[in-house]
């Protein structure tokens, strides 16, 4: 009875809201059963209550779910405790991870922000007139959108920033070679360049005040002034040609002279003969010559008889150092063999050989005495006092006019010899430097990579030698000519390292002993298995350009440097024509063995822009074209009577 009593009173209030629902359904539909018959049949009324109050509610609750949306803004009738399901408030969803595609975007857009920031300062630079450091810029500006990894090809926007880039730096490059020489800096000429044209009427006044000077100066070379000596005094000291050619001599020097006296100090000669260099290079350690094959500081030919390495990885002749050691120990030669300081000067200038046939022609072993009777080139008989006038006016600066002088600060290195081949990317990777700027230290290396199986001294920026040598631990030895090493960056992951240097995900990971899927965060580096690049055979020296080539991709793709390919193949800027073709590998040398005396008939030009390969054509001395001599010269101011055999090389 309970639970019957329970139920007719759910019927019962079902039943009065029902009616207020839904007007259809009234109480007369309840009332047509007789209570007679609901006490008989209990169970059987309840169940059909219900199913009449089901009906009628059904078309209610239709009609309020259906009820337009606008009217949920009206006032409600009812309690707000009625309505609150309906203006429950969703929380929003969480920000969807970005896609690929954005991650794309935004990469391509702080690339292409990098990119004209590395072009206006170069554009800053070209507009100042420092051409080398806007060349610099613009090689980066270009770098960075090759070096990106990302397919400049099949993104129109860097398509677009590449062409529009090259165009710009083509116009100012154009610009610049209607002045001078390009991009290219122009190697000063030497002060021998400029003295061509010296007279030697020479203000008695000048001999009179450099002979007092030189009462006064300290040298470790016999020096003397006289009428030839005194007309390259009043020229370097009086004429503004020749005043500024030696004054940017003397201010380059800062960069090497701590090296220089120690080398020299070490080899036992004196110390003075560093003025050689002022006649040679000025003191520019990539000067080469375009006619004879010199090259370096100290001009030396492209053979092998001072003890320096040249091979298709190494010149050691633009080494300052090792090509300063060489010069000291062949001027020790030359003093040795010929007795005397001003004959080992014009020696090495005009050869050894032919120095001891003028001493033997006139049996004179005296400079003088051979200038005198013009027995010497042109060239040579200048070459001695012009190198007087040097050190004099060098030891005495403020007589002639030279006490401004603002050395140029030493060049600071740290040097690891390595006996393996390591690419310069790497390096560069590992210290932090600028490829650039170790190009600039490390000038006798022909290649982006040290020479294999043999020992080289990489000169490194100064105090990063450890850093080095802790880093380049973690790359195996066989693959430092290839590997590279990347810093991790918030945000990278082995997907995203992989895609920048174009390897697979799982070679970076097994590289790194990783998985695929590790996290990166918390780790320092990872070493990046790049693949070696195929070098040109020598029977694929020759390259066809292809559509879409620049100087910039075509180095890259086959490991060389830009400097390389430009000067393999006489060329300037980054465009090419397409279906040319070019050197992609060092022209094979042909050594002469010819008699060959230098003459300076053109000024040296840098080994930046002809670079310092010994296939270029440089103008050198005729040291290196005479054999030892069979026996010694010695110096005499008084005719000779001895006879002296020479052997000269054909």
């Amino acid at each position: 009875m309970l639970h019957t009593g329970r139920l007719r009173a759910t019927s019962k209030t079902i039943h009065q809201t029902s009616r207020l629902v839904h007007p259809g359904c009234g109480e007369n539909n309840f009332s047509s059963t007789s209570r007679d018959q609901r006490n008989e049949q209990p169970h059987r009324n309840e169940l059909r209550n219900w199913l009449r109050i089901s009906l009628c509610l059904l078309p209610a609750i239709l009609i309020a779910g259906c009820a337009p949306s606008e009217k949920k803004s009206a006032p409600a009738a009812v309690s707000s405790q009625a309505i609150a399901p309906q203006v429950t408030e969703k929380p929003d969803p969480p920000a969807p991870a970005p896609s690929q595609s954005t991650m794309e975007q935004q990469r391509v857009r702080v690339l292409i922000q990098q990119v004209e920031s590395a072009y206006n300062r170069g554009e800053s630079d070209y507009r100042k007139g420092l051409l080398p450091e806007a060349k610099l810029e613009f090689d980066r500006a270009v770098d960075l959108l090759l070096s990106s990894n990302l397919d400049i090809k099949g993104s129109p926007q860097l398509q677009d920033e590449f062409d529009h880039v090259v165009d710009r730096i083509n116009a100012l490059e154009t610009e610049a070679l209607k002045q001078g020489n390009g991009f290219v800096p122009q190697v000063e000429p030497t002060p021998a360049d400029v003295a061509t044209d010296v007279t030697f009427q020479v203000d008695p006044n000048i001999v009179a005040k450099a002979k007092a000077d030189l009462a006064t100066t300290k040298s470790d070379l016999p020096l003397v002034v006289n009428d030839y000596v005194a007309a390259f005094i009043n020229f370097f000291a009086n004429t503004q040609k020749g005043h500024n050619t030696l004054l940017h001599s003397f201010q380059r020097s800062g960069h090497y002279r701590a090296m220089i006296q120690r080398v020299m100090a070490e080899e036992g000669v004196p110390q003075d003969l560093i003025y050689l260099a002022v006649a040679e290079s000025g003191f520019q350690p990539t000067a080469v010559n375009r006619k004879s094959r010199a090259g370096g500081m100290w001009q030396f030919m492209p053979w092998d008889y001072y003890g320096l390495k040249r091979n298709s990885y190494v010149d050691e002749r633009f080494d300052p150092e090792k090509s300063t050691r060489a010069y000291a120990r062949y001027m020790k030669y030359l003093y040795d063999q010929l007795g005397d300081w001003y004959l080992a000067m014009a020696a090495y200038d005009h050869g050894a050989g032919n120095i001891q046939r003028e001493v033997s022609k006139t049996g004179y072993g005296d400079f003088w005495e051979l200038y005198k009777r013009n027995e010497l080139p042109r060239e040579t008989a200048n070459y001695v006092p012009e190198i007087l006038a040097a050190i004099i006016i060098a030891n005495n600066p403020k007589q002639y006019g030279f006490e401004d002088v603002t050395l140029d600060p030493p060049i600071l290195t740290d040097t690891v010899t390595v006996n393996y081949s390591v690419d310069l990317r790497l390096v560069s990777d590992l210290v932090g430097a600028p490829i650039d700027e170790l190009h600039a230290l490390n000038p006798s290396l022909l290649r982006m990579t040290t020479p294999p199986e043999t020992s080289f001294d990489l000169h490194l920026p100064a105090g990063t030698a450890t850093l080095f040598n802790d880093r380049i631990a973690l790359v195996p030895e066989d693959k430092r000519n290839s590997w590279r090493y990347h810093a991790v960056a918030q945000g990278d992951t082995v997907a995203s390292v992989a895609r920048e240097y174009r390897v697979e995900p799982s070679a970076l990971a097994t590289a790194n002993q990783l998985k695929t899927d590790d996290s990166l965060a918390g780790l320092q580096a990872v070493v990046v298995p790049v693949p070696l690049s195929v070098s040109p055979s020598s029977h694929t020296r020759l390259y066809t350009v292809r559509r879409g080539d620049t100087l910039v991709t075509i180095a890259d793709r086959f490991g060389v440097s830009l400097t390389e390919l430009r000067r393999w193949n006489k060329l300037t800027g980054v465009k090419v024509e397409t279906g040319s073709r070019l050197r992609v590998a060092e022209p094979t040398a042909v050594q002469s063995t010819t008699t060959v005396h230098r003459r300076k008939t053109s000024s040296t030009t840098s080994a930046s822009s002809t670079p310092h390969a010994g296939a270029s054509a440089k103008t050198a001395p005729a040291r290196s074209r005479t054999a030892r001599p069979a026996t010694t010269a010695k110096s005499t101011a008084k005719k000779s009577t001895s006879k002296r055999k020479t052997v000269v090389r054909n």
